[in-house]
């Protein structure tokens, strides 16, 4: 009895003990709690206050005067979106080089196994055969092909026909050498059933708004990014004329501002002022006016080429003054260097990229190939229906 008791008393006095403890930890706990809170409550929130103060920092200053961050980025504004222009460009660059490679490499490839089969095929050297059926069949350019070639160009050759006679005699037998060997080599891949499966490199191109010719469902659309003042885009714009004369509804074209203002001082204003014209429903008059005077096309100018077209004068007028269409322009300046344009004109057929006033017959190439593959969607599509609705029948039948 008496151990018993004993114990009882020692087990009564740990558990006191132990409920101390407990109390003592939950004061601390407490008392802890207390403390963080105080400190959180010491430090300074961030308020939007501060955040506008942040990007309002200086970045110099000079006596009592503040130069800030935001005042800067201002300044530097049209610096640092030719830079960011810059690098779109080389994005866009890159891979077109890179696709370009690609294909140059294909058809060199191409071209070589061709001739080592078609040799072969004779029992003769490449050399033989290339000396056959190419050099054999240059044709010698004339006077008249010189003279010809000298008319059509004169405002760009710039010089008297005798000073550049012979240059336009060995270019011109560089192209009917070139047009022989590709005549035959097109010849070899019908000979031989030469099916190519990489496609060409498509960016898209167009834009809501932008003015256009032809029909919105036109199997080839021809996006444009054009200079008023470029006297290589008034060359194709001829060029395009004959494209949309010969294939009519087929084609659509789509015109992009892209004033190279580092150059051509008035490039921009006539660039708003065609979108004025076009407010009025006139573009394509206006932008026909522009590129026909386009060495003169200072503001007193440009308003003249829209009395000619008799626009309102004071809606003409205003909104040219206002420069209303500056961010429109900018953003076909922006959509350009996105998809690799560093000069004018420049061309996307179907988002294949031509640079430069091309010749007629090479964007004639390129529509027929697109006029050509559009043909064989059609009657791919065409004979996966007219079997879809054959099926139906057919198991009406074996019932």
């Amino acid at each position: 009895m008496k151990c018993s008791a004993l114990c009882g008393a020692r087990e009564l006095l740990k558990l006191k003990s132990e409920t101390n403890l407990i109390i003592m930890a939950n004061r601390i706990a407490r008392a802890l709690a207390l403390i963080c809170a105080l400190a959180l409550a010491a430090e300074p929130s961030v308020s939007a206050q501060d955040i506008k103060a942040a990007k309002s920092a200086a970045v110099a200053t000079l006596g009592g005067a503040v130069i800030t961050e935001e005042e800067l980025k201002k300044a530097a504004a049209r610096d640092l979106q030719q830079l960011e222009l810059q690098r779109v460009q080389f994005e866009a660059n890159y891979e077109r080089s890179r696709h370009a490679i690609l294909e140059k490499n294909l058809s060199r490839l191409l071209e070589e196994k061709l001739l080592e089969a078609e040799a072969a095929k004779r029992g003769i050297s490449k050399e033989q055969l290339l000396s056959q059926e190419v050099q054999g069949k240059i044709k010698e350019p004339t006077q008249d092909d010189v003279m010809a070639y000298y008319e059509a160009n004169k405002q760009n050759i710039g010089q008297p026909v005798a000073n550049v006679n012979a240059q336009i005699q060995q270019y011109l037998k560089t192209q009917n050498s070139n047009k022989a060997r590709s005549e035959f080599l097109e010849q070899l891949r019908k000979t031989y059933g030469v099916t190519v499966s990489l496609e060409p490199l498509r960016v898209n191109a167009d834009a809501a708004g932008s003015p256009f010719k032809g029909p919105e469902g036109a199997p080839v659309k021809i996006v444009v990014f054009s200079d008023f003042q470029c006297p290589y885009c008034a060359q194709l714009t001829a060029t395009l004329r004959r494209v949309m004369e010969k294939y009519g509804k087929q084609v659509r074209l789509v015109f992009r501002n892209f004033p190279l203002s580092q150059i051509h001082s008035n490039a921009e204003n006539a660039a708003e002022a065609s979108i004025c014209a076009a407010d009025q429903g006139r573009f394509w008059e206006m932008h026909d006016l522009l590129f026909a005077t386009q060495q003169q096309l200072s503001i007193e100018n440009i308003k003249s080429r829209a009395s000619q077209l008799q626009l309102n004068m004071d809606e003409f007028n205003s909104c040219l003054a206002s420069g209303r269409h500056a961010d429109r322009v900018n953003q076909d300046l922006l959509a350009g260097a996105r998809l690799g344009v560093t000069g004018t004109p420049a061309l996307f057929i179907n988002g294949r990229f031509l640079s430069g006033a091309q010749p007629f017959e090479e964007i004639s190439r390129i529509i027929e190939e697109e006029l050509k593959s559009a043909s064989g969607i059609l009657k791919s599509a065409s004979s996966r229906d007219g079997s879809a609705q054959r099926q139906p029948s057919s198991k009406r039948g074996s019932q």
